[in-house]
């Protein structure tokens, strides 16, 4: 009687546990980046307007389609060949994905012969048919349904995220943490399931988001009358140079891409326009061509053919290579798809030898630019250019590049705290700036530029889109994020009056230099230095400024009522018995040391923390 009463106990008492709410587990991700991956895959999709509706709940027809196309070459299931069950005939949206899903021993239907495609699904039941991806079938299982299976569903941590109780209607959103931690979970033979997909985990252990969406990213081609046609779907997100815009403002020649399942165009706009310089290693196998002074690899094989002895370009012809997202040639387009124009800085002037296409060569002016996107390129041009001199390289109706020297009206004010505004106007999304000095430039952000005062004599050019927003900016010298950063060691001085040398010691990076018996006197002694120009051939070198002993705090120094802001790639270097060692932030951290920043500047002036000397205390 008592293992009687033991029995009614344990089973009342495992009804009781599979019909209350449990707490979720943490979701390992944020809910957009687990959407994002699952409709990168397919697994997930969305309506015509892209909404997930996550809130909805799962109906068993629908937890089947994403369990099918959940396995590799799930999402090729087309219409079913005949009706799997009564309530699912062959019309029935989901007929191929159920009938894939019983043959292949996923799920099955019920012992009266239905299905029941409309009824909502609970958590038990998802579980139970989602393990059998991951290798597990009935042997796996002890005990009465679903206790074996919901156990397993834990310990592999399948629950991560998902707020239903074993008996409950699963949510859109169940399913999606569900499947997302599927991902990542190990198979019953070992390898994450992930890789019976094609792909793999990051060095985390985490599902990779940025491989996925490329892996399953289709495309590229070229925006030219009636592109869309090759779209299978009607696009609820379209992002064109970084930005969300709508269908209509892709361009023509752009190059485009698609994710049918997340509802999303990506579309490209680089293009690079001059005289076909170099084809490498071969014009009969070419790997890389060579534009405008700048070598590319091809993205496609198509771009390869046509640059190739068998396509319609030689040598010296003119042409528009359209550059996909990994920067490499996509497409060749004809003379209207120009590359429209850049501007940039003047770096040398000089007689460059090109191929004539008929074996033969001519020699024509060359102007190097560096441009305010940050590449160098090459253009052929006539007329009196300088280096130092800001031009803008246009491309005419015969797809030739001409050049003019620019000059824009003077600019000065503060950069807002938040990076987004340069006195009265607007940093464009797109806008490009660039600070030089001498042959030496880097590109910034507008963040970079934060609180920075900038005077006349910073501004060397500006320009205003349709909308009255700063499109391009370029400076001179005002962050120094272009120099390099190290320690001058040791200084050596011999001679008097005009026959004195100097001998300059001193690591940059971790690398050491020696210029020995200069006639040069730099600016500098022995501590944390600014180099200017090559490493091992400076222009210039200054010293920095040091602060007060402090600390690191986040991404700031804190030096007594100070704070000053680290560089990106700020330096530190433990100094040992007079000697400098290259080191690293965290060390300085969490070593017992005295520590001292050395600035350029102060940061309203574009300046940071260059260097960190770490003293053993």
């Amino acid at each position: 009687m008592k293992q009687r009463i033991f029995v009614l106990l344990l089973a009342l008492g495992l009804s009781v546990s599979l019909a209350l709410p449990v707490l979720a587990a943490p979701a390992s991700v944020p809910q957009e980046e687990a959407a994002q991956a699952l409709s990168a895959l397919g697994i997930l999709s969305g309506d015509e307007q892209g909404n997930l509706n996550l809130s909805s709940r799962v109906t068993r027809a629908e937890f089947v389609t994403m369990l099918v196309r959940a396995t590799p070459g799930g999402s090729q299931i087309g219409q079913a060949a005949t009706s799997p069950y009564p309530d699912v005939p062959r019309s029935h949206w989901a007929s191929g994905f159920v009938e894939a899903a019983v043959s292949q021993g996923l799920v099955s239907g019920y012992s009266d012969g239905t299905f029941r495609p409309n009824q909502e699904i609970t958590l038990a039941e998802g579980a139970a048919m989602a393990l059998p991806l991951l290798g597990y079938g009935p042997e796996d299982f002890s005990g009465a349904y679903p206790t074996g299976q919901l156990a397993l569903y834990h310990s592999l941590r399948l629950d991560r995220g998902v707020t239903a109780a074993a008996t409950a209607p699963l949510t859109r959103q169940d399913a999606m943490y569900l499947f997302y931690n599927l991902l990542s979970a190990p198979t019953k033979e070992g390898p994450a399931y992930i890789t019976t997909l094609g792909y793999s985990l990051n060095s985390a252990g985490q599902v990779d988001l940025l491989a996925l969406v490329n892996g399953e990213m289709e495309g590229p081609v070229v925006a030219q009358s009636g592109w869309q046609s090759a779209l299978p779907f009607t696009p609820s997100k379209v992002i064109r140079g970084g930005a969300s815009v709508s269908l209509s403002d892709v361009q023509d020649y752009d190059l485009v891409y698609w994710n049918a399942s997340m509802g999303t165009v990506w579309a490209y706009t680089q293009k690079i326009t001059g005289p076909i310089q170099a084809l490498e290693p071969s014009a009969s196998n070419p790997t890389s061509v060579t534009v405008a002074g700048r070598s590319y690899s091809f993205e496609t094989s198509g771009a390869s053919y046509a640059l190739s002895d068998l396509g319609p370009y030689s040598l010296g012809d003119h042409v528009t290579l359209l550059l996909g997202r990994t920067g490499g040639v996509a497409a060749v387009a004809d003379v209207s798809a120009s590359a429209g124009e850049r501007v940039g800085l003047v770096l040398s002037v000089e007689n460059t030898s090109y191929p004539d296409g008929n074996g033969g060569t001519y020699t024509a002016q060359t102007v190097t630019m560096l441009a305010t996107d940050g590449q160098t390129y090459q253009y052929q041009c006539r007329g009196a250019y300088k280096a130092g001199s800001v031009v803008r390289a246009s491309v005419n109706q015969n797809n030739q590049v001409s050049l003019r020297g620019l000059t824009s009206d003077s600019l000065t004010g503060k950069v807002s705290a938040d990076g987004t505004k340069l006195g009265k106007y607007t940093f464009a999304e797109d806008v490009e700036i660039l600070d030089v000095s001498g042959e030496c430039g880097v590109t910034l952000y507008p963040a970079r530029l934060a609180g920075v005062n900038l005077t006349g004599a910073m501004v060397r050019y500006y320009s205003l889109n349709s909308l009255g927003q700063i499109d391009r900016l370029i400076l001179e010298e005002v962050t120094g994020d272009m120099y390099q950063y190290g320690v001058l060691t040791y200084l050596e001085e011999q001679g008097e009056g005009l026959h004195k040398y100097y001998t300059y010691y001193y690591d940059v990076g971790g690398s050491a230099y020696v210029i020995p018996n200069s006639t040069t006197r730099f600016r500098v002694s022995t501590g944390p230095i600014q180099v200017l120009g090559e490493a091992e051939n400076p222009d210039r070198m200054y010293s920095l400024t040091a602060t007060q002993p402090g600390q690191i705090v986040g991404n700031q120094f804190a030096a007594g009522n100070r704070k000053y802001t680290l560089a990106d790639q700020v330096l530190v270097y433990e100094l040992r018995n007079g000697q400098y060692f290259l080191s690293s932030l965290s060390r300085a951290q969490n070593g017992d040391f005295t520590l001292t920043a050395w600035y350029d500047k102060e940061d309203s002036q574009g300046g940071r923390v260059r260097v960190i000397v770490a003293r053993e205390s």
